[in-house]
């Protein structure tokens, strides 16, 4: 199977009785849970943009491209799959990384933060009772550019919420591709 070719969900799963869709509702049913709500707000800032249509890589040292600029998405949520009864501390990561070359198969000297604008996509939704990631309006989303964080937090791996609203105000998912283009 050609690794960039895009899955649809009636194919089967060849030498079984089930389908991509099976596996997709058997394997990636909770949104909620860290990995998959961190992918969804990949999906959600890529929709916003109009680029799901690229494929998404995995291991990439950013997550999206919208015209010339690299794109990081990070994402948190106060009600998490293991919901505990309180709240989760909202902080997100900023540290810096080495990019990985496909092509030499090496990391890059240094480590430093590879994309060009930051999206901070929050699940501020605090009633378990109600919670539903599908729900856009359930979001915040705070978008900062990489030289403002830079600027301001040129060493620290983490972001709390509080640091971060001093630097980006939220915004709705309709306006992610005002801001963002902003930028561009």
């Amino acid at each position: 199977m050609n690794p960039n070719i895009r899955l649809s969900q009636g194919e089967k799963v060849l030498g079984t009785e089930y389908t991509i869709l099976d596996f997709w509702q058997w394997g990636f049913y909770n949104i909620l849970t860290n990995n998959l709500r961190g992918i969804f707000a990949e999906f959600l800032v890529a929709s916003a943009l109009g680029t799901v249509n690229q494929s998404r890589i995995e291991w990439e040292a950013y997550d999206l491209i919208y015209k010339d600029k690299k794109i990081e998405v990070k994402s948190a949520a106060y009600i998490q799959a293991w919901y505990s009864g309180k709240p989760s501390k909202i902080s997100f990561s900023i540290g810096h990384k080495k990019e990985f070359d496909y092509e030499t198969n090496k990391y890059s000297p240094d480590a430093k933060r590879n994309a060009d604008i930051y999206v901070f996509c929050l699940m501020k939704e605090k009633d378990p009772t109600i919670i539903n990631p599908q729900d856009t309006s359930q979001w915040e989303f705070y978008i900062v550019p990489t030289t403002k964080l830079n600027d301001t937090f040129p060493q620290q791996k983490t972001l709390t919420l509080r640091s971060l609203q001093k630097v980006a105000e939220p915004v709705l998912y309709l306006d992610i591709i005002k801001v963002i283009g902003g930028f561009c």
